[in-house]
Formats: structure tokens, C-alpha cells, sequence
């Protein structure tokens, strides 16, 4: 028979928090936007299309170092499984990315376009996301 093994000295300690983009501090905040009055202040701000999303951005100018994201599509889109599609794509990409390419202290809303947020290639959604916080970034 063989003995247990020995208890780990670091167990019971929470694991280190990891990034999925490189060089991305595991302190950057990120939170959604849920309020109606967010997302029309975002909408009245300044926006970038690209070939497969709108993005809206704006620096809130409170203090608040955290990125808020919001998402939403129209019934153009689709029906609500097409929406929610896009919606899903549009998370992930900003999951991977915003917290890197993102500005602190500002709202950005993703917004999905019909037949493509759901069909284009990841690798060209995450191109179409950089592009546009470059450029919003540029104009503020």
C-alpha cells in the first residue's frame, strides 16, 4: 500500500488570474452596460462601422478606470437565435480583446449587423474590433 500524498503547501489559495491576451494586467476591470441611459449616451457619442459591427464608444470622464461593454442587435439581424449568435460572437471577441485595445474609463457598445456578425470569420471579427477602437481612439 502506498502512503497519501503529502497536502500541497499552496492548497486552499486561489489560482493566479490569467489573461487571454498577452501582456493584458489581470487588474483590468471590465463590466457590461445594462441600463437603457448607458447605451443612449453611448449612442449620441462617437461611433466606427466596420464590416461586421458598429462601435460605439465614449469616455465617461468619472474616475472609474473600468471598461463597460454593452451588446445589442436588431431583429434585422435575424430571429432571436440569429441575435443571440451574434451576440455571442460579439462577447467573445470583446472578452479577448477589449481588456488589451480598450481604453479605461470608457463605454463601448458593440453593435451587430445582419448576415455578417454571425457568418464572418472570428480571426476577421477580432481584425474589425481592433480597427475600430484604433480609429475611436484616435478621434477622442
Amino acid at each position: 500500500m502506498t502512503p497519501p500524498e503529502a497536502p500541497r503547501s499552496d492548497a486552499g489559495r486561489m489560482p493566479p488570474a490569467v489573461s487571454s491576451c498577452p501582456g493584458v494586467k489581470a487588474s483590468s476591470k471590465m463590466s457590461v452596460l445594462r441600463k437603457r441611459s448607458d447605451f443612449l449616451a453611448a449612442a449620441r457619442a462617437q461611433r466606427q462601422g466596420t464590416g461586421s459591427m458598429m462601435v460605439q464608444g465614449r469616455d465617461r470622464r468619472d474616475g472609474d478606470g473600468a471598461i463597460r461593454v454593452g451588446f445589442t442587435c436588431s431583429k434585422k439581424v435575424g430571429n432571436a437565435v440569429a441575435r443571440n449568435r451574434a451576440k455571442r460572437r460579439l462577447r467573445a471577441v470583446a472578452r479577448e480583446l477589449l481588456a488589451a485595445e480598450g481604453k479605461s474609463g470608457w463605454d463601448y457598445v458593440l453593435i451587430g449587423r445582419a448576415d455578417e456578425t454571425a457568418t464572418r470569420p472570428f480571426e476577421a471579427l477580432k481584425r474589425d474590433l481592433c480597427y475600430a477602437l484604433r480609429k475611436l481612439a484616435g478621434q477622442g
